[in-house]
């Protein structure tokens, strides 16, 4: 498959219509018609289903729509990073969690992107489940997680912060003057809980039993919005400390006894050749962790 081909297959899945992408890429209607007609025959699928007004996919199109921006993305950084032989310049691009370890990353990106001004930073949001599928497909160069790492598949760095994990509840809830939430405290509450696969293992360790026996309400990827479902009183999450404000807001933390702390940690592929970029990043880091 021909890159160009397939940014001119983006460009009309974007735009709709024939006319306003060929005008985009400043090719004639027929020209463009063509290259996607012998695109779908290369395929051997239909992309489009052409109506009178615009043109919409077809599930294969849908499909191609999702892996071709992440195919371009892959290209567009790998040419970026070899562009430049005598500066460092290039993209790092970084996939994380909410968490408090992004203020070290930031702060070793800022160190990094004044010495070296042409570098560009990308940041995806996600749990770790998502950010282990982006690695795995070579969209980021690293990630930030908690523990467990996958050790058989990642190299990692462990890094100086920890996050604890606690409970979000509104103020008016029984629970929300306690100093600590124990174990027993969970049976009776509709609880939100992180959807990444690895946290279950970690809290139903310290619940001492399966957390799927509990009463799960929902789950969440990212804080925000299960923060949302609390306030209106859905129910409480099951969350790390630090991660939403809740000065000045209705909602309030309480951590859980015994102390259950996560550790977090930056990881990348193993046996990955870096950029020149990823390499200087990741050794800004490290430096920055054993000073």
């Amino acid at each position: 498959m021909d890159f160009r081909v397939l940014n001119y297959f983006l460009t009309v899945a974007q735009e709709k219509t024939i006319s306003k992408a060929a005008e985009s890429l400043h090719l004639t209607q027929p020209t463009l018609s063509k290259q996607l007609k012998d695109l779908e025959e290369e395929l051997g699928v239909q992309l489009f289903t052409r109506g009178n007004r615009e043109i919409t996919l077809t599930e294969d199109g849908k499909y191609l729509l999702n892996r071709g921006k992440e195919i371009l993305s892959l290209v567009n950084i790998t040419t970026s990073n070899l562009s430049s032989k005598e500066t460092i310049s290039g993209e790092i691009v970084i996939g994380g969690g909410e968490t408090k370890a992004m203020q070290v990353i930031a702060k070793n990106l800022h160190v990094l992107t004044t010495e070296h001004p042409d570098l560009k930073i990308h940041l995806y949001s996600g749990n770790a489940d998502d950010v282990s599928e982006k690695l795995d497909k070579g969209i980021i160069d690293f990630g930030i997680v908690i523990d467990p790492v996958e050790k058989k598949k990642y190299d990692y760095l462990k890094l100086p912060q920890t996050d604890q994990w606690g409970l979000l509840v509104r103020n008016d809830h029984p629970y929300a003057q306690k100093e600590f939430i124990l174990p027993n405290d969970l049976k009776t509450l509709s609880l939100f809980v992180s959807n990444q696969s690895l946290v279950d293992d970690q809290i139903g360790e310290w619940l001492g039993e399966n957390l799927t026996s509990h009463q799960i309400i929902g789950t969440y990827n990212l804080l925000y919005n299960a923060s949302i479902m609390v306030k209106e009183g859905l129910g409480c999450a099951l969350c790390l400390a630090s991660i939403v404000n809740t000065q000045g807001t209705n909602l309030n933390f309480v951590p859980l006894k015994p102390t259950l702390e996560a550790s977090l940690n930056i990881i990348w592929k193993k046996n990955q050749i870096p950029s020149k970029a990823a390499a200087l990043f990741l050794k800004t880091v490290q430096n920055s962790i054993i000073s």
